[in-house]
């Protein structure tokens, strides 16, 4: 029996290894793909259409569960998780990558994984240990590195600003659905929250926004294309199963890996340029994420 075990524990490990890999492929190239499409249509409706449209897709799978729906039960949850993950999160970030280059934005909104190490010991009781610790400080010191350069070299204070709110708000909005995974249906919070939050978003887009602004053409169909089928999705799903199933700060740590690849593809695609200080940011985060995923030998500070 434990042979089997084993086994089934290395198969499952492998395909969380796999939707790891492709969770940071998906963001990491998502990235420089809505900082292009954002230039054709106003941000909150680009935002909203591709979540829209993502849990659009996403709401035809799960009418084959919908006795687990129980939105009269759940609404709450729906809703709130919506506003987290969703209007403020997707909101906030699609206008902030209008005020500093793609690459740049995604490394300071990854800061997301130290928040989120911190907030899963206070809120959910996980372990932090000393390597942990250690790792998220690298982390962070990294996050510092990356941000000096927003802030002398593309001198956008603003933008800088909301990608660190886009962090915070991202980290509360996977503490929420992990804390209340066992109210509500995982698979129907990702669904609604996609739907509410995209319906949301595309009223105020409607309100605040020119919609004679949008420029259709190829780029902006494919970026919206995109985004709604794997950076929506196909990467809500893969991200909230693997922060269910797992440690919240590990599965974090890994997503370090989405900017250091979004910096790369928008260097090769948008022209953006690679400094010193962004390059050694990267370094650290790397080092971050083998610190907080080493097995530690049993050294906990709390």
């Amino acid at each position: 029996m434990e042979e089997g075990s084993d086994v089934g524990n290395e198969s499952s490990k492998l395909t969380s290894y796999f939707l790891l890999i492709l969770l940071i492929v998906i963001w990491g190239v998502s990235w420089p793909i809505y900082k292009n499409g954002v230039n054709f249509m106003p941000p909150l409706l680009f935002a909203g259409a591709r979540a829209f449209i993502g849990g659009f897709i996403l709401l035809i799978f799960a009418l084959k569960i919908r006795y687990l729906l129980k939105f009269k039960e759940n609404w709450r949850f729906y809703c709130i998780s919506a506003v987290l993950n969703m209007v403020l999160y997707l909101g906030i970030q699609t206008i902030g990558i209008i005020y500093l280059p793609g690459g740049l934005f995604s490394v300071i909104v990854y800061f997301q994984p130290v928040l989120l190490g911190i907030m899963a010991w206070y809120f959910l009781g996980e372990e932090m240990t000393i390597l942990k610790s250690i790792g998220l400080i690298l982390g962070f010191i990294g996050i510092v590195f990356v941000s000096i350069d927003g802030l002398i070299i593309h001198v956008s204070a603003i933008g800088v600003t909301l990608a660190l709110a886009t962090a915070l708000v991202w980290a509360s909005g996977v503490i929420y659905v992990k804390k209340n995974k066992t109210r509500v249906h995982p698979f129907w919070m990702v669904v609604m929250q996609l739907v509410i939050g995209g319906a949301t978003l595309l009223v105020s887009g409607l309100v605040t926004e020119n919609v004679h602004d949008i420029v259709w053409n190829v780029e902006l169909i494919s970026s919206i294309i995109w985004g709604a089928i794997a950076g929506m999705a196909i990467a809500q799903v893969i991200y909230f199963k693997l922060m269910n199933e797992g440690e919240a700060s590990k599965v974090g740590a890994f997503t370090f890996l989405v900017p250091i690849l979004s910096v790369i593809v928008s260097a090769i695609f948008l022209k953006e340029s690679i400094t010193f200080n962004l390059f050694l940011g990267m370094l650290l985060v790397g080092v971050s994420i083998y610190l907080v995923n080493r097995p530690p030998k049993k050294l906990s500070i709390y």
